[in-house]
């Protein structure tokens, strides 16, 4: 037994060798293959990573890319003269959803509708069901709208922060600084122009960083402008009227401290702005401004030399010219001196004044002034005035007290700035310059006396014609009224009226105009008159009174005196 064992030793061993070898090759055989198979699976992953990187890489971004990586592009503040801010950009969440990731739609617009009542269902269904990357759900939210919906925990549903514009002052200036788009792009007023001077480049470029945008100031004063609109707002009411404005204008530099125009619009809620009733009466609105243009007239007849404050005129007879009679509303029939024409704003004395001049005087006088070009100045919104083809004398008469051509209220306001101002026209801004620079660019439209008389005239209807309720104790203020009778169905109408009213005070050193509007006024109460002395010299009169000391005029009570000639010879 034992010499067999020994003898089988050797081969159990080799036996035992051969099993054991076998082992080893199936084990590492296995080894192999897990390795192969797990680089195998590695390598398939970051294959579909790699693929999934070219494919977006390759599709457009605006359509499946998610939200743009840019924010919202900034705008510079808007301050008025002193600083105070006018607009400004804020933060807003919008919401948007990836429809890729949309499991239900009907479950996710069913829960924001209990947020967003407004949503539009059909519209936002499409939306979630185009299989596009991002789209829009509602842009600029409420801080409570956001939280509302993120407590929903909807899937495929995000927020991203924008900028939006805020107007502190709400409706108060709206016709002056406009507004932004959703996009926070200027679309009107002040914000398209400064868009127009090269922030829309600065923001395509992606350099409108908000630090280095600096404030952009204005010639506003927001206190003056809260008195505007406020005057002409009571105003609208008070009288009846479908629409209100105001202006207020430094003579001497050309700036708009304060305009305003009711009905208007909050720009941060502008749902109603383009209704074309809530236009910029001021710049954008045309209209026979009426007596109004009695005041170039009158200097036009004054600055040629062929009258003086002592001519005379006979408006004792109406004037027949074609088909039409020119009449005077309250007639003294008899011989008028200029003041008496300007004081009792006779139409008949106004054509022969004009008469004197001629026709082809007459226009060249009103293109002179700007009355009848198209306004040079910062708001986009301004309208090209209105005149006939071919003047003939019919069109002088008529001109001569207001009908018959159409201007803006503010550049009726800039022509009797530079009767006022020696004869100076200077381009109205919304920007704050100084007299130095507005001298610059001014233009001498008409003689220093003639200026002279036109104050002089100006402080005398104010004391002793239809503008005694503009008067303002201490402010010494002069002025001009304007009843326009409006065209109804092809005739004008004596019943439907646009008054204005265009003061300038302190009439020793005139420094400012104010001119008001108010378009188809009725008598406040039964038996009162609507006529402009009754309710647009009075808009004026509030506002010079309220707004006087802020502009800097010092009231000086008890040193009243009447109206005095001046003469520069």
């Amino acid at each position: 037994m034992s010499i067999f064992r020994k003898r089988a030793a050797p081969a159990e061993a080799q036996a035992n060798s051969i099993v054991v070898e076998g082992a080893r090759k199936a084990t590492g055989g296995r080894a192999r293959n897990r390795v192969v198979m797990t680089m195998a699976v590695f390598f398939g992953i970051y294959a579909t990573i790699g693929g999934r990187l070219v494919y977006l890489g390759m599709l457009d971004p605006e359509e499946s890319g998610g939200p743009e990586s840019r924010v919202t592009a900034s705008r510079p503040d808007i301050v008025d003269r002193n600083g105070e801010v006018l607009a400004t950009d804020i933060k807003t969440a919008s919401l948007f959803a990836e429809p890729r990731r949309i499991v239900d739609a009907d479950e996710v617009i069913e829960k924001l509708s209990t947020v967003l009542p407004d949503i539009e269902v059909e519209q936002t269904y499409h939306k979630l069901k185009s299989g596009a990357g991002f789209v829009w759900l509602k842009r600029q939210l409420t801080p409570r709208q956001q939280n509302d919906i993120m407590q929903l925990g909807l899937p495929g549903i995000g927020f991203r922060t924008e900028k939006r514009r805020f107007y502190p002052g709400g409706a108060t200036a709206s016709h002056i600084l406009g507004l932004t788009n959703i996009d926070n792009k200027g679309i009107a007023g002040i914000e398209k122009y400064i868009d127009d001077q090269g922030l829309a480049d600065l923001q395509a470029s992606g350099l409108a960083i908000a630090k280095d945008l600096k404030p952009f100031k204005l010639s506003m004063d927001i206190r003056v402008q809260h008195i505007v609109h406020d005057e002409i707002t009571q105003a609208m009411e008070r009288y009846h009227a479908i629409a209100a404005g105001a202006v207020v204008l430094n003579v001497k530099t050309g700036e708009v401290l304060a305009m305003a125009s009711v009905p208007d619009y909050d720009p941060n809620n502008p749902y109603n702005a383009h209704e074309k009733d809530r236009l910029n009466r001021m710049s954008a609105g045309l209209y026979e401004m009426g007596s109004t243009f009695k005041s170039f007239t009158t200097a036009m007849a004054l600055d040629s030399g062929k009258v003086t404050l002592d001519s005379t005129f006979d408006a004792s007879r109406p004037i027949r010219i074609g088909n039409q009679t020119i009449n005077d509303f309250h007639g003294k029939g008899r011989v008028l001196t200029v003041p008496e024409v300007f004081i009792y704003s006779s139409n008949i004395g106004s054509a022969k004044e004009a008469d004197v001049v001629g026709i082809e005087g007459h226009r060249e006088f009103l293109h002179r002034l700007g009355i009848l070009d198209r306004m040079d100045t910062e708001l986009p919104e301004v309208a090209r005035p209105t005149e006939p083809k071919v003047w003939k004398k019919v069109h002088s008469i008529t001109v001569a007290f207001g009908h018959g051509v159409s201007t803006t209220p503010l550049q009726t306001a800039v022509g009797c700035a530079a009767l006022m101002n020696g004869g100076y026209l200077i381009e109205p801004t919304f920007l704050k310059r100084g007299e130095e620079e507005a001298m610059a660019t001014a233009k001498k439209v008409i003689e220093d006396q003639t200026s002279a008389d036109m104050r002089y005239l100006y402080a005398l209807n104010a004391e002793k014609g239809s503008g005694k309720n503009a008067r303002v104790p201490g402010y010494r203020v002069g002025g001009k009224t304007g009843t326009a009778e409006k065209v109804v169905n092809g005739r004008y109408s004596s019943s439907v009226r646009f008054n204005a009213f265009v003061a300038s005070f302190p009439m020793d050193d005139p420094q400012y105009i104010v001119l008001s509007i108010i378009d188809e006024p009725k008598p406040e109460k039964p038996g009162m008159g609507a006529t402009a002395g009754s309710n647009a010299a009075p808009i004026v009169a509030n506002i010079i009174r309220r707004a006087g000391a802020l502009l800097g005029v010092k009231p000086e009570f008890g040193h009243e005196s009447g109206a005095t000639v001046v003469s520069y010879q």
